[in-house]
């Protein structure tokens, strides 16, 4: 099948499918029930510029529902579609086995690694990247749709996390047209102020020859200083810090000095942060202000690295001084940051990113917010069409602070007021939850909430929720931010069970 690039509404040479696989029901290994899948590429407009790879599974017994997920990192791998949606409880049924249609891509290119950043020094590649791809890989499948069925779905959805939760945005922001819901968890929604912010992360730690990188036993000292203080605070001792705001007052700063101070600031060994490492953990844990405004934004907020983060995602990496290139045992927030300073903002591979001045590239980073970024993408015509999203981050993430999911969430606030924002959002502060990890990993029925919204007109509340942790057998009610679960259950109920929780407002 040839798909012409009239059907595609961004700029392409058409798409071409390459193969159609049936896939009987009793198949090895085969969880998804009887389907097709479907695979193919969106060919560029630019014969220098990659193609899109896409897939796309046709369910024999369709529910006449479409899903398309979205990557990670920098994309570049085949989301197949055959897996679980983002955050999806362990042990459910897949999209796929439930009737739904289901489709992914690679992002328009392909890479070696999640942070592989070579593909943006190609204009059309860092396009599909930054926004297109989403439209590029709908329209494929629609049109894909129409000849398996006969018909378009009543219904198209979106769901994904990190880079997947930015294209979640971007589906709902720039092709509100093209989809009825989506779900942006842990979104990745403003690329540039991103990297930038995860760059300063970078040179907290290696700047000054690497004197306040943390070593792996300085790092767990930092955590469970944290932990120890705070993990009670929401009436449970369980893992999990509930209670940020009271965090904030009994471990702060001023608490890391007091109690974890080197004698005279000075390193002498893993039971103590030196003065340097003291200050690269203020650092981290305040906002950025890149000194100019990119889509919108000029201050990236603080890391809650005080507030439960334990960076097992984004490590502190293995050694003081990073690698150039940077490798995967560099602390990942200054990966990422380097990768985005050599590949979109400068051009040049070779760069020493640790010399790397943003305000030199002023012009360049803020043509960059253009295409990467959705910060102040108006999502006025999705509400206007009755769509629905559900936004959710964790307090422990140490890849993307969960403070810049909340400034989002104010922006709609400011744009829509609170009842506007009421009829179409819904946002979901997660305790515990880290970058896809953590402590509580989160796990919930996102997709049959957002359909139940779309289908049904049921509004979602507090959402239940279970801890994907291998054995973790424990489950917590899923709060509307800004309130958070404390413990209410009498004396000897479980902190395992959500019925001993109820969600607080302050």
């Amino acid at each position: 099948m040839k798909i012409a690039a009239s059907a595609i509404g961004k700029p392409s040479s058409g798409a071409v499918v390459q193969s159609a696989s049936f896939v009987p029901a009793n198949a090895a290994d085969n969880p998804n029930g009887e389907y097709c899948a479907v695979k193919g590429v969106v060919l560029p407009v630019s014969a220098s510029a990659p193609s899109l790879e896409f897939q796309v599974n046709l369910p024999t017994a369709w529910n006449r529902r479409a899903l398309q997920m979205g990557g990670g990192g920098y994309d570049g791998t085949l989301v197949t579609g055959l897996g679980a949606y983002t955050a999806q409880p362990n042990g459910t049924p897949n999209a796929l086995r439930q009737g739904y249609v289901t489709l992914g891509s690679d992002g328009g290119h392909k890479g070696t690694g999640n942070f592989d950043g070579n593909f943006a020094l190609n204009e059309e590649a860092l396009l599909n990247y930054g926004q297109q791809s989403v439209k590029k890989t709908h329209d494929v499948a629609l049109e894909i749709i129409r000849q398996r069925y006969g018909a378009a779905p009543r219904r198209f959805y979106f769901i994904g996390g990190s880079q997947g939760g930015h294209e979640a945005l971007d589906a709902a922001a720039r092709y509100a047209a093209d989809y009825d819901g989506a779900i942006a968890n842990y979104p990745a929604y403003n690329i540039t102020m991103l990297q930038l912010a995860s760059l300063h992360v970078g040179k907290a730690l290696y700047a000054n020859g690497g004197a306040g990188w943390m070593n792996p036993a300085k790092k767990t000292l930092l955590v469970n200083a944290v932990y120890a203080a705070c993990d009670g605070l929401d009436g449970a001792k369980d893992g999990i810090i509930g209670n940020v705001a009271a965090c904030n007052v009994v471990f702060n700063i001023d608490k890391v000095k007091a109690s974890l101070r080197c004698v005279n600031g000075v390193d002498n060994g893993d039971f103590c942060l030196s003065d340097a490492q003291i200050a690269a953990v203020r650092q981290i844990a305040s906002p950025y202000d890149a000194g100019f405004a990119v889509a919108g934004q000029q201050v990236f907020p603080r890391w809650p690295v005080l507030e439960g983060a334990v960076f097992s995602v984004s490590s502190f990496g293995a050694s003081r001084v990073p690698s150039n290139p940077p490798a995967a045992t560099d602390a990942l927030l200054f990966s990422i940051g380097a990768a985005h300073a050599k590949y979109f903002a400068t051009r040049n591979p070779s760069l020493d990113a640790l010399r790397y001045e943003p305000a030199r590239y002023r012009a360049r980073l803020q043509q960059l917010g253009s295409i990467t970024d959705v910060t102040t993408v108006s999502l006025e015509a999705f509400r206007a069409r009755g769509g629905k999203l559900i936004l959710t981050h964790g307090t422990a993430d140490d890849f993307i602070s969960p403070y810049n999911t909340e400034d989002y969430y104010r922006r709609q606030v400011a744009a829509f007021g609170q009842a506007g924002v009421d009829s179409f959002i819904r946002f979901y502060s997660v305790p515990g939850f880290g970058h896809g990890m953590g402590p509580y990993r989160l796990g919930y029925d996102g997709l049959a909430v957002l359909d139940n919204w779309v289908e049904k007109g049921q509004v979602p509340e507090t959402i239940p929720s279970v801890d994907n942790n291998q054995n973790a057998n424990r489950s917590r009610p899923m709060c509307r931010w800004p309130a958070w679960p404390v413990f209410t259950g009498a004396a000897g109920a479980s902190m395992n069970d959500a019925a001993s929780f109820s969600c607080r407002a302050s």
